[in-house]
């Protein structure tokens, strides 16, 4: 007869990014059973380009390009291949996720168009330890439990526009987005911008728009 004690802990990754592909690693390493939810249709998180943002997840822009060297930004048991540039554009920044899940064979503990409904903890939490946790895909619901849940959902998952910070801004008549929906800098030809915020995707925004717009000026934010 098994015992609780002797049985492999199930755990739940909420998200297929970064984090989320490393979580499941881990959790394989240590002989847990890992089950990963990912709402999208692809793994990769924010590293995987499209050319929206419907889904009203953040996104990395066309030109991007990392700021840290490989070396530095690599998984520890998965260096990146010796032909890759030291800074590398985001499509190959995701073909090097590709072949670290291919790699360890991680994709297929991954549930895609699945979205993490609720996480709770089981009525007898205070004896397992267990929580239950709820999903929805294609539009049904499914529970299940689960010894452990990690979280990888990203800090940067959801935008945060502070309109209400600036006052009048209600009669401003022209464009207002975040920098999660750019992608690219043609729409913005001719035209005078904006950009507010002197972080790593302002700075890049702002150089890219300052070749393409009739006017562009950055300024910083502090609320």
């Amino acid at each position: 007869m098994l015992t609780r004690a002797s049985m492999t802990k199930r755990v739940a990754v909420i998200g297929a990014g970064v984090s989320g592909l490393s979580c499941i690693k881990c959790c394989l390493d240590e002989d847990l059973e890992p089950t990963c939810f990912e709402r999208s249709d692809d793994f990769g998180g924010l590293w995987k380009f499209t050319e929206d943002s419907k889904d009203r997840t953040t996104r990395v822009y066309r030109s991007l390009v990392t700021n840290v060297c490989k070396e530095m930004s690599c998984y520890s048991d998965f260096p990146f291949q010796e032909d890759f540039p030291n800074f590398m554009s985001h499509a190959k920044f995701w073909d090097y996720l590709q072949e670290f899940s291919e790699h360890f064979d991680l994709l297929k503990y991954i549930q895609f168009k699945t979205t993490v409904c609720s996480v709770t903890k089981c009525p007898d939490f205070s004896e397992t330890g267990q929580w239950d946790v709820v999903t929805e895909t294609e539009g049904k619901q499914n529970r299940a439990v689960f010894d452990a849940v990690m979280v990888c959902t990203g800090h940067f998952l959801n935008p945060h526009l502070p309109l209400g910070s600036f006052p009048g801004v209600h009669k401003f008549q022209g464009q207002i987005l975040h920098s999660q929906e750019y992608r690219t800098p043609e729409a913005f030809q001719g035209k005078r911008v904006l950009v507010i915020g002197l972080g790593n995707t302002g700075g890049d925004i702002a150089v890219e728009l300052s070749r393409t717009a009739a006017q562009e000026e950055e300024e910083s934010y502090c609320e």
